[in-house]
């Protein structure tokens, strides 16, 4: 059974875990949701569970919801930071509920960094906070995974300018043994992942002409992944290494920075793509869209990334009960 968390509560995610539950009701994977039950439509059939294991009864009939009450009424489109603590507090339970096995996975709901933030949250986001929370501190890594695509950030939320300062060769390695491991135990790739490492300048330096940092960071990270068996290839200037003919040649591109990335998935697959979190002791996707508030409340979010992400953490979570 996967649990849902809340998200922002004046954001898309209760609207889209509606609409979710609507497309995924008859065949599921089936969630419990963690959070308000107010938040959720009058007219949508909700059933408070007292454990996560009555979930799957409920799901057919209606949205089983362990519930956690706002500090404040939710207006939609007006996030309030009186509700950050309501925010963290279902993503710390939901992973709780992971850590004893009584959760297969957990999938979140997009948050508003600056309403958290706003009440003494001190993470960039939900992936550092979790691996916190697992124990694992500094060695979770996130990944944009598509049917077109998957693609992994080195650095992540930072300025640009910092994530130059930020990679290193070490991180690199680190990243790429990370990706590799999570690729074959959640994923189940039935060979060796093919990791793709873009350049950091364009043309990935051009033999050093437009920087430095492939010859003295990037290919001696290449050389050490090669040395250790990996399957890598690169540095490949990144303006030619997302078309079809070129992804057909990896199972992941490992980029530099974060928009070098995520452009490329977003403009491929918006609707279908995940974010999904590596390196941790639990499985955890979320859709790969923020709150919107400026569509909250309208009845016009698009629910497909949320529904592509609870179907990729119940397969993530199978594939990780039944090794290759």
């Amino acid at each position: 059974m996967l649990v849902l968390t809340q998200g922002d509560p004046s954001g898309i995610g209760p609207e889209i875990t509606i609409k979710a539950w609507h497309s995924l009701k008859q065949d599921g994977p089936a969630f419990v949701w963690l959070g308000d039950p107010t938040l959720l439509a009058p007219h949508v059939p909700t059933q408070v569970v007292q454990d996560i294991t009555q979930g799957g009864e409920v799901f057919p009939h209606a949205i089983p919801v362990l519930p956690l009450p706002l500090a404040a009424p939710a207006c939609p489109g007006k996030p309030d930071t009186r509700n950050a603590t309501s925010v963290i507090d279902s993503i710390r339970l939901a992973t709780e509920l992971a850590l004893q096995g009584k959760a297969s996975g957990i999938v979140t709901n997009p948050i508003s960094k600056d309403v958290v933030q706003g009440a003494g949250f001190t993470h960039p986001g939900h992936t550092s906070y979790l691996a916190e929370l697992c124990g694992v501190a500094g060695q979770e890594v996130m990944m944009l995974a598509s049917p077109l695509l998957r693609v992994v950030p080195v650095t992540v939320h930072v300025a640009l300018r910092t994530a130059i300062t930020q990679l290193t060769t070490d991180l690199i390695v680190r990243t790429a043994r990370t990706v590799a491991h999570g690729l074959q135990r959640d994923f189940g790739l039935p060979h060796a992942p093919r990791i793709a490492v873009a350049g950091l300048n364009p043309h990935a330096g051009e033999n050093g002409l437009m920087g430095l940092e492939e010859r003295e960071v990037i290919i001696p990270a290449i050389t050490l992944l090669r040395s250790e068996g990996f399957d890598v290839s690169g540095p490949l200037p990144s303006d030619t290494m997302f078309t079809p003919q070129a992804r057909s040649r990896y199972d992941v591109a490992l980029c530099m920075y974060h928009d070098q990335g995520l452009i490329p998935l977003k403009t491929l697959d918006m609707a279908g793509g995940v974010n999904v979190t590596l390196g941790l002791p639990i499985i955890r996707t979320s859709p790969d869209h923020g709150t919107a508030f400026d569509i909250a409340g309208q009845d016009r979010a698009d629910p497909h990334s949320l529904e592509a992400a609870i179907r990729l953490a119940a397969q993530l979570s199978a594939n990780r009960r039944t090794p290759a």
